[in-house]
C-alpha cells in the first residue's frame, strides 16, 4: 500500500513534465491547416507575445508539412533569429493582404544573422528548411488562414 502511495505521489509530479524534452513549452498553442499557395501546412499559431517570443526554441523535429504561423497585431518591419533553435528553417514573411514579400532559409542555433522583412508585414510562417522552395513558392504568395486567428 506504501508502494503504492508513493507510485501515485511521483506519477502526480512527474507526468507534467512527460513530453518536455520534446518540446520543452509548457505553451498550449492552437492548430490549424493554413495554405501558401495552394500547398497545405499544418502549423501552431503564435499570436501572444509570449508564443511569438518561444517560436520553434528547442524543438528537435518537425514534420515534413508541419510549421509555425506568427501573426502580430499590427503591420511592422520585422526581424527574426535562430537563437536555441535547433533545426534548419525556412520563414516567410506576408503583409496585412497576406502576400508573401521575403523568404530566408535560416541556420540552426545562431544569433549572428538576423532575418529582416523587406516591408512592414503581420505575418510569419517558419517551415523545415526549403519548404517554400521545394513548393516553388516566392514573392507575392498568398497566404490563406481562417479569420478567427487574430494577432494580440
Amino acid at each position: 500500500m506504501k508502494s503504492l502511495r508513493l507510485s501515485l505521489l511521483l506519477a502526480f509530479f512527474l507526468l507534467p513534465w512527460a513530453g518536455w524534452g520534446e518540446y520543452n513549452s509548457p505553451l498550449y498553442l492552437d492548430k490549424t491547416t493554413i495554405y501558401v499557395g495552394e500547398h497545405p501546412l499544418y502549423v501552431e499559431v503564435a499570436n501572444t507575445e509570449e508564443s511569438r517570443q518561444r517560436g520553434l526554441m528547442f524543438r528537435k523535429k518537425l514534420g515534413e508539412n508541419e510549421g509555425m504561423l506568427f501573426i502580430f497585431p499590427s503591420e511592422d518591419h520585422l526581424t527574426f533569429w535562430m537563437k536555441n533553435t535547433l533545426i534548419p528553417l525556412s520563414i516567410g514573411y506576408f503583409n496585412k493582404d497576406k502576400r508573401m514579400t521575403d523568404t530566408f532559409e535560416m541556420l540552426p542555433n545562431q544569433t549572428k544573422t538576423l532575418y529582416h522583412s523587406s516591408e512592414r508585414v503581420m505575418y510569419a510562417v517558419e517551415a523545415n528548411k526549403g519548404w517554400f522552395a521545394k513548393h516553388n513558392l516566392g514573392k507575392f504568395a498568398v497566404l490563406k488562414v481562417e479569420s478567427r486567428f487574430v494577432g494580440k
